[in-house]
């Protein structure tokens, strides 16, 4: 993937660490021959104030603060190990504030895994809007605090942010801030090419050319428009979809059944391959029953796969259980690559790994001359995945799968 020489020479992409392995592939995808660590020091005082400086030739006095004149500056935030969610917000502010003043025209936020998003609605039915009428335990569950998501959209804005790009975000009520305060300059990018991709290349699942035996599955209402256009794109028309209900009966109780609106029931479907699809896990609570009542069908394979993996103690802990085969997430997170993280799930742990993807999704955003991949990304499997030791599956997907492009 490749850029023409005058588009790239008006983009600059830094991180918002110093060293983020994510940022680096990102500006490596989209034709960046400067290494990010040449463009912008990250500077920490001695008094703990961080002050980002974008870094410009020492002898030149003609251009003092005008180093970014006419350039596109793209900030990729991503999570880390080291560092907190808020001291990255607060990079992200700096940075996008110095790109600014140093005479950027445009500033792109790209952040995969969207920073607050969990905090999307308040304490009154002002604060967020929701498909559907809030409960007043719904309003009491944010009783207290702040409307975090819309104030951290609006501080990306103050500080100059113009665009943000982000992953599979499942909240409308961040939909509508970003694209109210960015005036619809916010794109949330759904990976359904790489998941319909890998699952319809690899031999994840098992099921006929037309879908025969392979069951899709939304775990709640929410995921059901996403499921269903996965359902679409991956063109299975003898597949079937099966929606469950998740019915909360105490604050940590949740009893699984079949959604009375399902478009399949349980009929006819023993021995299939089941994905479950959600966008995001935390505690894997809900994910583990669900796969244990859905065990009822006696799966082949029985395969969650999630966009956003939060790998806590407790969620690595429950989706051990042998009700999961496998987990197929992307590394939105990027911490989800590291071993210790990944702990007892390494050997049912597959991660699409989407910078390239990524690169070119904002080649499109911003009318970029980029190489278009049909493969645009890489795969990490631990190998304590016992697929990954299986040669006969290498033989069969070198041509889709480009096993060079493999890590």
């Amino acid at each position: 993937m490749s850029l023409d020489p005058n588009p790239a020479n008006d983009i600059v992409i830094v991180g918002n660490s110093s060293d983020n392995p994510f940022a680096i592939d990102v500006a490596y995808a989209m034709g960046q021959g400067q290494d990010i660590a040449d463009l912008i020091g990250m500077k920490t005082f001695t008094n703990t104030e961080f002050c980002p400086r974008f870094i410009s030739d020492e002898l030149d006095f003609s251009a003092i603060g005008r180093s970014l004149a006419g350039k596109t500056v793209i900030i990729v935030s991503t999570s880390s190990l080291v560092k907190s969610r808020q001291e990255l917000a607060m990079h992200n502010f700096f940075i996008a504030r110095a790109a600014k003043e140093n005479g950027a025209i445009s500033v792109i936020l790209l952040e995969p895994d969207l920073f607050f998003s969990a905090q999307d609605r308040g304490a009154n039915t002002a604060l967020g809007e929701t498909k559907s009428i809030r409960s007043v335990q719904d309003l009491k569950k944010f009783d207290g605090q702040p409307f975090t998501s819309k104030l951290y959209a609006q501080m990306l804005k103050l500080s100059g942010v113009d665009r943000v790009l982000t992953v599979h975000n499942h909240s409308y009520s961040v939909q509508k801030i970003f694209s109210d305060v960015f005036d619809g300059n916010f794109h949330n990018l759904i990976p359904y090419k790489i998941y319909a991709h890998y699952l319809l290349n690899s031999n994840i699942i098992k099921c006929g050319s037309r879908g025969e035996g392979l069951v899709l599955c939304a775990p709640d209402q929410g995921a059901r428009d996403f499921v269903k256009e996965m359902y679409k794109k991956m063109g299975l028309d003898k597949a079937k979809f099966i929606l469950l209900n998740k019915e909360r009966t105490s604050e940590h109780k949740v009893r699984i059944t079949l959604h009375s609106e399902s478009e399949s029931t349980f009929e006819d479907l023993e021995g299939c391959s089941i994905v479950l699809f959600d966008d995001m896990v935390r505690t894997g609570s809900t994910v583990v029953k669900s796969c244990q009542f859905l065990q009822q069908l006696k799966p082949q394979r029985m395969i969650f796969a999630v966009s956003h993996f939060y790998a806590s103690d407790e969620g690595r802990e429950r989706m051990a259980n042998n009700a999961i085969d496998e987990i197929l997430t992307l590394n939105t997170l990027p911490t989800i690559l590291n071993r210790d993280v990944q702990g007892r799930l390494r050997k049912k742990l597959v991660v699409l790994k989407i910078e390239k993807w990524l690169a070119q999704e904002l080649g499109k955003v911003l009318d970029l001359p980029l190489k278009k991949e049909e493969n645009p990304y890489k795969i990490d499997m631990s190998s304590k995945n016992p697929r990954f030791t299986r040669k006969i599956w290498f033989a069969d997907q070198l041509d889709s799968l480009k096993l060079e492009e493999m890590t």
